[in-house]
């Protein structure tokens, strides 16, 4: 018999970064991290340029939503010769895992890096098991 161990953040962040890849191939990235703690999980998003005014976070049966849109205005007499950054509204979906408390979700905008912070909820948080002896009485468990 084979035992793995499974963590289903991994799971889902290694699913969420597959879907990122091929999301940036088409060109239509928001570069995100995650990360795993002991009492939430914490997502970083790049949003370089975006006025904090235009980002909108929701989430709706399970699916956060982030949205942000970057516009650049030009004077009349301005002639654009190299366009490289993007415009444009950017949209990203995480699907979240039942482990999370989807109605306490905070987020929190600075220097261009919109976090979002998901509680674990509390039947999900690892503990501690109580190991019964032998001697313990007729508690102890037989198969």
């Amino acid at each position: 018999m084979l035992l793995t161990s499974i963590d289903p953040f991994v799971q889902e962040f290694e699913r969420q970064f597959n879907q990122l890849t091929r999301q940036t191939a088409a060109g239509a990235a928001m570069p995100m991290d995650g990360v795993r703690r002991a009492d939430d999980v914490v997502l970083r998003f790049d949003l370089p340029g975006i006025d904090p005014a235009s980002v909108e976070v929701t989430v709706d049966r399970g699916v956060l939503t982030v949205s942000a849109r970057r516009e650049e205005e030009y004077a009349e007499n301005d002639r654009l010769f190299v366009r490289e950054r993007t415009m444009g509204t950017f949209t990203r979906r995480v699907y979240l895992s039942e482990h999370l408390d989807a109605d306490a979700i905070e987020a929190a905008y600075d220097n261009g890096v919109l976090a979002v912070r998901i509680p674990v909820l509390e039947r999900a948080k690892p503990r501690k098991i109580e190991i019964q002896h032998s001697g313990d009485g007729p508690k102890a468990i037989h198969r």
